[in-house]
């Protein structure tokens, strides 16, 4: 399968680089098989019914992104590092710039208002990532890395435009509350309060998994053939009582609606050969491609995603690929936005 396939053209200004205010204002584009329409993402409950159950993801966006100075003798030189992947207490996996001059061994010093956290070049690999061996561990890391971090805008938005105050809180969902993710769970970020009733009213119900987000999840696919790409894997957790929720929900006759890739690929990585999802604490680096037989999972919500990307393979795999390839062309069509801060979609799976 060449990721080819998973290719198109989008017009520079259609990637939206702030949200819709209010963010349910955002547009909707509702796709089943055979039909498709456009509206509002505040009109998704009238795309449900009672019984139906969403699953979000309640992982929290880290202040990811460190600037400092790189030390190495006499001479140093600005840095930027985004933390990818906790390793233990004190050491992250981290994509540095300029990655190339740096050497293991560099002294790095990253400071912000009033702190500055130090620590050692411990590895490099490929494309830029780094092991950074911090001197501070465990929360002590975490409350220093919260105070001098800032948001990891994806490079599609932060090569447009500064990370500012706005970001802090327009790049994190409103069920924010596991921090781990240096990338956000982008398909609930259209949610509000007014949403969350109107589906109560309708007796939609919701669980909450956790999928920590790495920023390997938007990269495009560097590999001419999709088998030839090794996915990052991501810790996740299903609880008992998610689990639980969501087989009822499915021996009831309610549809399990999964709030965004990063749920849909943690219930597909849980769920057995008989659909029932099992409770799961543990890393996964599932691939979903065309051809892939979901067990888990009858609809999806979405943003539009990048060209050659993975995210793009697993939405072809929902829907199949020339069913995707006109929906986004469709997007494309009617000027909708498109990426992290862009519109939504609501996908129904093809039987």
């Amino acid at each position: 399968m060449r990721v080819d396939d998973f290719d198109f053209d989008l017009p520079e200004e259609l990637i939206a680089l702030r949200p819709a205010r209010p963010r349910r204002s955002a547009r909707l584009l509702v796709a089943d098989a055979v039909r498709e329409s456009i509206g509002v993402f505040e009109d998704l409950p009238g795309h449900l019914r009672a019984g139906d159950l969403i699953v979000f993801n309640d992982t929290k966006v880290i202040p990811a992104r460190l600037n400092g100075v790189r030390r190495r003798e006499e001479s140093e030189a600005r840095v930027e590092a985004t933390l990818l992947k906790r390793l233990d207490d004190n050491r992250w996996l981290a994509l540095a710039k300029p990655g190339k001059r740096l050497k293991v061994g560099d002294r790095l010093d990253f400071t912000g208002p009033g702190a500055t956290i130090g620590a050692e070049l411990a590895a490099k690999g490929e494309g830029g990532q780094v092991e950074l061996r911090f001197d501070l561990s465990g929360p002590e890391l975490d409350a220093a890395v919260a105070a001098i971090g800032a948001p990891p805008l994806p490079p599609y938005i932060a090569a447009r435009r500064k990370t500012d105050v706005e970001d802090e809180g327009d790049y994190q969902t409103m069920f924010a509350e596991k921090p781990g993710a240096v990338a956000a769970p982008t398909a609930s970020l259209h949610f509000e309060p007014p949403v969350m009733a109107a589906l109560a009213e309708r007796c939609v119900r919701s669980t909450r998994v956790t999928l920590h987000v790495g920023a390997g999840t938007f990269l495009p696919v560097k590999a001419e053939n999709a088998a030839d790409h090794k996915m990052h894997a991501e810790w996740g957790e299903i609880g008992e009582e998610a689990a639980a929720a969501i087989n009822e929900a499915r021996r009831a006759g309610g549809r399990i609606i999964a709030a965004g890739t990063t749920a849909l690929r943690l219930l597909e990585t849980a769920v057995d050969e008989a659909g029932m999802v099992q409770p799961y604490r543990d890393e996964t680096d599932i691939f979903i491609t065309p051809g892939f037989a979901f067990r888990a999972a009858d609809a999806l919500i979405t943003n539009f995603h990048l060209p050659r990307s993975t995210l793009m393979m697993l939405v072809s795999a929902f829907m199949g690929v020339e069913r995707m390839r006109f929906l986004y062309q469709t997007a494309i069509d009617a000027r909708m936005r498109f990426y992290s801060y862009g519109d939504s979609s609501l996908l129904w799976r093809r039987p």
